[in-house]
């Protein structure tokens, strides 16, 4: 087996891509590669081989190891059981992971991502924030980038249900971002971890998000696109899934909504159908948690048929905190028990 320490001499070799660690693991003993880069030529370009002969690629690794200890970052290598072992079975795994938090052994069976668009609507933000604390609450581990909008809520969520988060990012892990999360990725890495397969000092460039959302995709048994645009970076998530052989799922919107897009394409090409965590639990062969109370009724009292409502109306009748009504308004919406109208009005159905 190959040591965590050559996994991240690898992992820092200039112009390094995971596919070529592959490559280079499937032909022998990695510490073999490494002191003969001669031999693969075809996988090592010239600033990678002059780095390994010179002793300059054992020496950054060093460096960053010694960084990484005193950021209280732990470096994983691909190898270790700590390593996610759904990520492990990927086409082209990281080498190493670094690591904020803990990992579980095992961790994997009962993960699900739950990703979505930056600017997402109210109703999903609340709607993603209940999903996770839902599925958090059941005994699964819930996967999301940190990014603002639907992956924020789903942290927040699991957080909310008592459970393990898992917070993946697409720089190092002390250039946060964004970086108005920091106090969510402090929440996370009490309980669970963030991750980055992106050496310390890495900035958030465009280019490593595409990376990102693979090892989402690969870290969980299923990935939930709560909603995502035409362009969204979520159905570039969905789709390393479906690469993968992993479940998709996706909550439907309404068709004028412009962040419904991707999510009802998703629908329609045969992603499963989600209205909540029963759907994803069943849809994954695990048991849903007895229900909790559901205050619908004071919800759906306020409201008459023919006589639309604001939100700030019907918090004012039902006197429920705001997170709450809005995700009992988005599950009183999909049931079409009530229906929503433009200005952000509500009337029952």
């Amino acid at each position: 087996m190959d040591t965590t320490f050559d996994l991240l001499t690898l992992a820092l070799l200039p112009g390094f891509s995971p596919r070529a660690a592959r490559e280079i693991a499937s032909r022998g003993p990695l510490a073999e590669a490494l002191s003969r880069p001669g031999e693969h030529l075809d996988l090592l370009g010239g600033p990678a081989r002059e780095a390994l002969l010179s002793g300059a690629a054992r020496r950054l690794a060093e460096a960053e190891a010694r960084r990484s200890v005193a950021l209280g970052v732990r470096i994983v290598g691909r190898d270790e059981s700590l390593y996610p072992p759904w990520l492990r079975q990927v086409y082209a795994p990281p080498p190493v992971l670094w690591v904020r938090g803990a990992l579980v052994a095992g961790e994997g069976e009962r993960a699900v991502a739950v990703v979505g668009s930056r600017a997402a609507s109210g109703l999903g933000l609340a709607f993603a924030r209940t999903l996770a604390r839902d599925l958090a609450s059941a005994g699964l581990t819930v996967v999301s980038g940190l990014a603002r909008g639907i992956d924020t809520a789903a942290h927040r969520g699991a957080i909310d249900g008592r459970g393990r988060t898992i917070a993946v990012l697409g720089s190092g892990l002390d250039r946060l971002y964004p970086a108005e999360n920091a106090a969510l990725a402090d929440a996370v890495a009490r309980d669970g971890a963030v991750v980055s397969e992106f050496p310390l000092h890495t900035g958030p460039w465009k280019g490593n998000f595409p990376r990102r959302n693979r090892v989402i995709a690969g870290w969980a048994r299923a990935v939930v696109v709560v909603e995502a645009g035409e362009r969204s970076g979520a159905l570039s998530t969905a789709r390393a899934a479906l690469d993968e052989g992993r479940e998709v799922m996706a909550v439907p919107g309404h068709p004028a909504q412009p962040t419904a897009e991707g999510t009802n394409s998703l629908l329609r090409d045969g992603a499963a159908l989600v209205r909540g965590a029963p759907d994803v639990l069943a849809e994954l062969g695990l048991l849903a948690p007895p229900a909790a109370p559901v205050p619908g009724d004071e919800v759906l009292a306020t409201l008459a048929r023919g006589v639309p409502a604001s939100v700030d109306e019907i918090q004012a009748r039902c006197g429920l905190a705001l997170p709450a009504l809005l995700a009992r308004l988005t599950e009183l919406e999909l049931g079409e028990a009530v229906v929503r109208l433009p200005g952000a009005l509500f009337v029952r159905g």
